[in-house]
């Protein structure tokens, strides 16, 4: 059915690099993002979420772009890319692009020309400061390791740069880059986009500029101009246009900030990204760690952000996986054998697909794609990664510990091609691939989960179905409940006289559900053998009531 309030939508990622090769050297491109279309048709999907296609070295895949107004050859041409847009769109489905505007690689013509002196029109585009005795500005870490500030040895000074050395932060403040930035938006809108996801878009307000003892966070989150900024991005580009859809990746945010950032009345986004849910196997908060998933706490992070952005009048974007996080059956499932892998994709589908907020399925997610599980840093392609494993390695960790925690965390994770079918490369390429296919895609395969009616494919089908159909999943508020039960995931949907009642076993062990919890009524999904008090191991059920 067409979707006519973009809320009720649900919008499927892909990563390009890995998604369909159709020229056979190894990464996907834009044709076959085509040559799939009639595939996520049959998914159900409205919108297609692309990471950047634009011209860029490839240093952080994409998000280092070199020139906005030129697609990369190594994805197609621009030609290729208006094919896509029209043959998506005569099958319902819509484009969103992902759009980087915080920074830009140091090859763009900006920084180029912003580097070659202190008075270059274009220096005021970036961030440059003076050392401080000999040492960078302030203290600030990169986001991938290191100091934030690179010295530049042409004219003495040090640009900021919160991602990658070859990733230069621009300067919002500059009006005159404002408005380029703008111009660009609408080029893009004028040449048929339907939505953009703004890269890590809360981070293009920087305050001051000192040291810190929060590595630099605080100075750079949510800034002072953060809301202004994306009001007039938001007044020059889409905001006037019906049905545009857009989404703000937020870095270290708070719920207050995203209710702001997507209150109807502020004119800001329409929805945004928090990953605040996504760091609850982090100990003591560090990333490159092991620890079993707190749920207790998922639950806490996931209740407290669906029940205050509702009452705030915000809205989410609701997700397991991205390119940027390890795939979910491997994190918070379980993928130790094929049935457990099975019911367990299905269970987290049914458990994110009934709250509140616009789902997001990651390529292969649907098809319950595992980790990658890489034995060899020789292997990783992700820049993050390989900077971590040099960090750690200097910081005396053993080679097997260091990767034992890559294959838990590493974003090559969700970057390994898509496995289409059980031939060689998993169908994804005739010739090499960029980064290893998983091991496992003679068993893990789109074509294997379209022809078993009991695939986890089918499962987020019938998802997106009942969102389409079900005011109630889209406006219903939410009610957690068993906040603190150890095993069980629950909450109730309710909407005018109707409910919906969710439950899910997220452990390996069959659950007694509460007496206090009514199970009666219209079975909508089950991903289990019966309907009673007592749920499987990785059984999920939602009840119309």
């Amino acid at each position: 059915m067409a979707v006519t309030d973009w809320r009720k939508s649900v919008v499927y990622q892909i990563y390009p690099k890995s998604f369909n090769d159709t020229t056979g050297n190894g990464q996907g491109d834009i044709n076959g993002i085509i040559e799939k279309l009639d595939y996520l048709k049959t998914l159900g999907v409205d919108y297609l979420w692309l990471t950047p296609v634009y011209r860029s070295p490839m240093n952080d895949n994409g998000y280092d772009i070199s020139d906005y107004y030129e697609i990369n050859p190594d994805f197609g041409t621009k030609e290729d890319f208006k094919r896509l847009l029209d043959e998506a769109h005569a099958r319902g489905i819509k484009i969103m692009s992902d759009i980087v505007i915080n920074h830009t690689s140091t090859e763009h013509n900006w920084f180029v020309e912003s580097r070659k002196s202190k008075d270059n029109p274009y220096r005021d585009y970036y961030i440059w400061k003076d050392g401080k005795d000999g040492l960078p500005p302030t203290n600030w870490e990169s986001k991938f390791g290191g100091n934030a500030w690179q010295l530049d040895p042409v004219t003495n000074q040090y640009y900021l740069r919160l991602f990658d050395v070859t990733q230069a932060d621009l300067n919002w403040e500059n009006e005159q880059l404002r408005k380029e930035i703008y111009d660009m938006i609408n080029y893009w809108i004028d040449f048929g986009m339907d939505g953009f996801r703004f890269d890590v878009i809360n981070l293009i307000s920087k305050a001051e500029y000192r040291d810190s003892e929060k590595i630099g966070k605080e100075f750079y989150t949510d800034g002072p101009r953060v809301h202004e900024f994306l009001n007039e991005l938001n007044r020059n580009t889409f905001g006037d246009k019906e049905g545009f859809m857009t989404v703000g990746e937020m870095s270290s945010t708070t719920l207050e900030h995203c209710i702001n950032y997507t209150r109807e009345d502020r004119h800001e986004l329409s929805s945004v990204f928090n990953f605040h849910h996504l760091k609850v196997d982090y100990k003591d908060g560090e990333k490159w760690t092991k620890m079993p998933f707190d749920f207790i706490e998922l639950k806490r992070i996931l209740f407290d952000w669906q029940v205050g952005i509702s009452k705030g009048g915000g809205w989410n974007a609701i997700f397991w996986c991205n390119h940027d996080q390890p795939r979910v059956v491997s994190r918070f499932g379980d993928d130790s054998t094929e049935e457990r892998r099975v019911k367990s994709a299905k269970m987290l589908a049914i458990t994110l697909h009934f709250l509140q907020g616009t789902p997001y399925i990651y390529q292969g997610e649907e098809i319950g794609m595992t980790n990658l599980y890489l034995d060899d840093i020789s292997q990783y392609r992700d820049i993050e990664s390989t900077n971590a494993y040099q960090i750690m390695s200097d910081n005396g960790f053993t080679n097997g510990a260091i990767l034992d925690i890559l294959q838990d965390k590493s974003r090559d994770n969700s970057r390994s091609p898509v496995q289409w079918d059980n031939s060689e490369n998993a169908g994804f390429t005739s010739g090499t691939p960029w980064i290893d296919v998983a091991k496992n895609y003679k068993q893990i395969n789109v074509k294997q989960a379209l022809a078993d009616k009991n695939s986890v494919f089918y499962t987020y089908q019938k998802l997106i179905e009942l969102r389409h159909n079900l005011d109630i999943i889209t406006y219903g508020e939410v009610k957690p409940l068993l906040e603190e039960h150890p095993q069980i995931f629950a909450y109730e949907r309710k909407l005018d006289d109707k409910s919906i009642l969710v439950l899910a076993n997220f452990t390996d062990e069959p659950v007694d559900v509460p007496s206090s919890i009514d199970i009666e009524g219209s079975i909508l999904i089950n991903n289990g053998t019966y309907h009673s008090n007592v749920l499987e191991p990785y059984q999920a059920i939602a009840i119309l009531r």
